[in-house]
């Protein structure tokens, strides 16, 4: 089969074994908002012409091709969701003569306060990592642009969160006088544990935040180090909002941020196992196509 994670930015599309394995990955700059309308099938006919004239597979596609924005919008399912209500709110797309395919909902909740929160692509990875905590219960942490923090049990998906950290980091590295005095170079763990142990003080985010320009002039804190700490700052704030009881972390990502992530919460004390966000998405979306292609109860 095909799985497709169609995100904002991005395509990634990986072509699996009967077994859900990974035979071939393919990554292009053409997420949702790169598409005009009408033009996502001419993408998937463009960059996998041999995988599907070859092999005529099933295609799953994930992220937000099912949102407003996609090629159709596949309404959110509403969290306590496992496999069997994920799967069954599936939606059908054809094209051409012969072509389909299966769009993943989102999923939705609401805060303590009714405010809602939405996922869209996500709740593969969360899918695809209950098989190897067989049922148990675990926080897991997908950090990011906009990170999720979602809690698991039972192999069902109870609770989740998003958290902006990602793309504030970005803006005040950018477009705030903080980015002024900062610059690229090694990671710099000291100056970023620094950072995580501020996030415990009084004192609120905000205040927290301009301290970084306030160390760069009283301290001389480097440029480099600046950024460091400010990323510690943001994401040692996110862990205290975030991380929740002391269940067991599972961090699903990228090498560099998953480190990142790893050390502040052990910095903290939790137990963190590192997950691949690939293999997570794919083993996801691999699950939901069995169970729909299985007859749901």
């Amino acid at each position: 089969m095909i799985a497709i994670d169609w995100g904002t930015t991005s395509f990634r599309a990986y072509l699996l074994d009967d077994g859900g394995r990974i035979l071939e990955r393919r990554e292009a700059a053409m997420g949702v908002m790169a598409i005009s309308s009408g033009g996502f099938a001419d993408v998937i006919d463009s960059q996998l012409p041999e995988w599907i004239d070859a092999r005529r597979p099933r295609i799953v596609m994930s992220g937000m091709i099912g949102s407003r924005q996609g090629w159709k919008e596949v309404p959110y399912v509403r969290v306590p969701a496992g496999l069997t209500e994920i799967a069954a709110a599936m939606q059908e797309i054809g094209w051409g003569s012969r072509r389909k395919a299966w769009i993943v909902p989102g999923l939705a909740t609401e805060d303590a306060a009714g405010v809602p929160d939405v996922m869209r692509g996500e709740e593969t990875q969360l899918l695809g990592i209950m098989e190897p905590i067989d049922g148990g219960r675990c926080t897991v942490c997908l950090p990011g642009t906009h990170s999720k923090w979602a809690a698991l049990a039972g192999g069902r998906i109870l609770s989740f969160s998003t958290h902006m950290t990602g793309e504030t980091f970005a803006l005040l590295r950018k477009h705030s006088i903080l980015g002024r005095t900062m610059t690229d170079g090694d990671d710099d763990d000291t100056a970023f544990d620094t950072g995580v142990e501020r996030a415990r003080d009084k004192g609120g985010l905000l205040h927290h935040i301009f301290g970084v320009r306030a160390r760069t002039l009283i301290d001389n804190l480097g440029g480099n180090a600046a950024r460091e700490y400010l990323s510690g700052v943001l994401i040692g704030h996110e862990l205290l909002a975030a991380a929740g009881d002391d269940s067991p972390v599972h961090v699903v990502g990228t090498h560099g941020l998953a480190r990142r992530y790893r050390r502040a919460l052990e910095a903290m004390g939790r137990t963190v196992a590192v997950v691949d966000a690939d293999g997570a998405a794919t083993r996801g979306i691999f699950r939901l196509a069995q169970v729909r292609e299985a007859g749901l109860p």
